[in-house]
């Protein structure tokens, strides 16, 4: 079948790019998983089909993460067949490659469309937030998923980790040693259109060293042993929805309001946006995030109101003392 030669050439392309074994088995499996939901090849697609798909998707309970995953690989298939076989297909089965099927229509929704487009959570607010977790983990009844629970929040709060990338990390991976403060080595920082991970090191500011050491020499032991950093009383990592599931419990223990409550993907929000408020060049904010382009991280950084103010305030201050002598 010409669509089997198409898939091993495509998957070819994987290891010339120098893609894992490991991630080249697991985009293997996902466009045979793709393409198993349309009873015809991805040149005769059509946006009724991809609609369908979608919505089977969605019944069967599959997260808008996954469900976007199916289309970016529907959308880098096609667009491979198109760019090298176009005129082949055009010559076999008379068919023009068109869009795929792919429009603006069938787009699933990334979590930052209903995500809240002000600021983040201010340094006051997260303060506060982290004092009462640190309370607990002194009363808590299971002091070792109280202390985990409480390291895992503040990772992501001081090293602007995505929850995909915090759960992913193993003991190997904290490096307390370099830099001045060590580093965190996100060996699967995310992809975008199937570019396979892209990894980077992060700094583990404001204490988080401090914090991670603490974890690791009187917390972690108390778990079974495993590669996982955060890992639950099997030793497993922990899951993206558990990480959301014990920060809702936290917050609902907390007892704020609605307005005053915010998901794990805030605190990543909050670091860019904490940090270029102190003066980190937005260059280094990009760095630490890892985007690729600096757009994405400008929608990252939500000052607070009074920041030009501020600013204002601080050159001023400089200006004078300068005069000063």
């Amino acid at each position: 079948m010409f669509q089997a030669e198409c898939v091993t050439a495509f998957a070819r392309t994987w290891v010339v790019r120098g893609f894992a074994p490991t991630t080249v088995r697991g985009y293997a499996s996902l466009l045979a998983r793709v393409l198993g939901r349309f009873d015809c090849p991805v040149w005769e697609v059509v946006a009724e089909d991809v609609d369908e798909m979608l919505h089977a998707l969605a019944v069967a309970g599959l997260a808008p993460g996954t469900r976007r995953q199916y289309l970016q690989m529907l959308r880098a298939f096609h667009g491979f067949v198109a760019a090298r076989y176009a005129s082949q297909v055009r010559v076999r089965f008379g068919v023009s490659i068109g869009d795929g099927g792919l429009d603006r229509f069938n787009h699933v929704r990334h979590v930052g469309d209903d995500s809240q487009t002000g600021p983040p959570p201010s340094a006051e607010r997260l303060k506060d937030f982290f004092a009462f977790t640190r309370a607990r983990v002194g009363v808590a009844t299971q002091y070792r998923v109280m202390a985990r629970d409480y390291t895992l929040l503040r990772t992501p709060y001081h090293s602007a980790l995505r929850v995909s990338e915090l759960v992913r990390l193993d003991l190997c991976d904290v490096h307390q040693g370099l830099g001045p403060s060590g580093k965190l080595h996100v060996r699967f920082g995310k992809a975008a259109n199937t570019s396979g991970p892209r990894p980077r090191w992060t700094p583990m500011l404001d204490g988080l060293d401090l914090i991670l050491a603490w974890y690791l020499a009187d917390v972690r032991p108390l778990f079974p042993p495993s590669a996982a950093l955060f890992c639950n009383d099997d030793g497993q990592a922990l899951k993206p929805g558990t990480v959301r599931d014990r920060m809702a419990r936290l917050l609902d223990v907390e007892g704020r309001g609605w307005d005053e409550r915010f998901t794990p993907h805030a605190l990543r929000r909050a670091c860019a946006t904490h940090q270029y408020e102190r003066g980190m060049d937005l260059i280094a904010v990009q760095q630490l995030l890892g985007h690729r382009h600096i757009a994405s991280t400008m929608s990252y950084v939500k000052p607070s109101q009074t920041f030009v103010e501020d600013a204002w305030r601080r050159a001023t201050d400089s200006a004078v003392r300068a005069l000063a002598g």
